[in-house]
């Protein structure tokens, strides 16, 4: 979509979806990602211990509240993007363009979090080559989608919109034939599909605390988002191009971090604590090793990420030095994600929230003590320096509590 964009259309659609627009998009589907953390969480516990019964409830009440919560957003999006953009003082040459494409991008909320939901589920009993597979197709339909509509058609920042949901519509409609069709313990019956009771307050009580964390976040980018509002549409432009950079980093590590959720909740519904132990461990070291070639990508090579989306100098300029103190402290990141995943996938939710909580306060403190003086050099400052600060928080807390407890439980 920004290569797209940027390439063919030019920085001001650039900055109306990658900049305000991408901020209100993630923070919603953050909070819903959020929450089906707790059905993954739940499910792979059920999974692990062979709980056919339970494990069926959970499914379907996890399927029935993504179908309820994509009706609900995509009411409250479409009424209120407008308001949110304005609020957000998003430029006024991008504001229309923004408001088009959450328009459109909130008609097709359901199937994203249909998604979402369905990826979880199969994930959560191990199973993350088909999630793949889906993706691959649908990213591939979507990238023609995108030069259909926005290079031959010339539709712009509609192409891109439509584009995107149309993709999103084919990956739930696969997902769910994929749950549909399985002969495991896991299969979806449409007429089984409602809410049950217990499972809802069992997937809320682990995955309120995760969303309200991505919320937290996505909140402190939005704030983030009206500093970089003020300082011009360059630097907006700056910023998308930066978000979809640090996406394909942060969305490497974070498969680490779904891998050890998925791998201790199935531990720990099946009482095997010591392989926990060795998931975590294990974790770390991995997370380490794939850090390093993308730790080296960004450090060395960030002119040439940018100018994949938008080859212009003055945006190269900003990019390259966030970039840069990304690159260097990409390591606290991945150890973050392996032990905040590696508690959530016990059920434990407390220490990850509050590392969030820290993490975001840090970020919005110091995106306001530095920008006055550093100007977009002070984004990236905060940035790393809310890494580095939640990081130290959970190992101090994840040690008093393991020693506390006697246990990894």
């Amino acid at each position: 979509d920004t290569i797209v964009v940027g390439r063919f259309v030019g920085k001001q659609a650039l900055a109306a979806v990658g900049g305000s627009a991408s901020q209100i998009a993630n923070l919603i589907v953050g909070f819903f990602v959020g929450l089906s953390s707790g059905a993954s969480v739940v499910i792979s516990q059920f999974y692990g211990a062979k709980d056919k019964k339970n494990l069926s409830k959970a499914l379907h009440t996890a399927f029935a509240f993504s179908i309820a919560a994509g009706i609900v957003l995509t009411v409250v999006g479409i009424f209120l993007t407008r308001s949110a953009l304005l609020l957000m003082k998003t430029p006024a040459d991008v504001v229309e363009d923004s408001a088009v494409y959450l328009h459109i991008y909130f008609g097709g909320m359901v199937f994203n979090l249909v998604y979402n939901m369905g990826a979880a589920i199969l994930r959560a009993v191990g199973d993350s080559k088909r999630p793949l597979y889906v993706l691959i197709i649908t990213c591939v339909l979507n990238i023609i989608l995108d030069l259909l509509f926005v290079v031959a058609f010339g539709m712009g920042v509609i192409g891109v919109a439509v584009a995107t949901v149309t993709s999103q519509v084919i990956s739930a409609l696969i997902v769910t034939v994929m749950l549909l069709k399985t002969r495991e313990i896991y299969v979806l019956k449409i007429n089984q599909i409602r809410f049950d009771r217990r499972m809802l307050f069992s997937v809320l009580r682990i995955g309120i605390p995760a969303g309200l964390e991505s919320v937290m976040y996505n909140i402190s980018n939005i704030v983030i988002q009206v500093f970089v509002n003020n300082l011009g549409t360059d630097t907006v432009a700056a910023w998308g191009t930066l978000g979809k950079i640090d996406a394909i980093f942060w969305m490497v590590i974070n498969a680490f971090a779904i891998s050890i959720t998925t791998f201790v909740g199935q531990n720990y519904g099946a009482g095997k604590k010591e392989r926990i132990r060795t998931g975590i461990r294990e974790g770390v070291i991995l997370t380490i090793l794939i850090n390093i070639p993308l730790a080296l990508m960004l450090l060395c090579i960030p002119e040439f990420l940018t100018s994949f989306m938008l080859n212009d100098a003055s945006i190269i300029s900003y990019t390259r030095d966030f970039l840069a103190f990304t690159g260097i402290c990409l390591f606290p990141l991945g150890w973050l994600f392996v032990f905040r995943n590696g508690c959530q996938g016990m059920g434990h939710t407390f220490v990850p929230m509050l590392s969030g909580v820290l993490e975001v306060s840090l970020r919005v403190v110091m995106v306001k003590l530095l920008t006055p003086y550093l100007a977009f050099r002070g984004v990236a400052l905060a940035e790393v320096s809310a890494w580095i600060g939640a990081w130290i928080m959970l190992m101090i807390t994840y040690w008093i509590y393991q020693e506390r407890t006697d246990s990894f439980r």
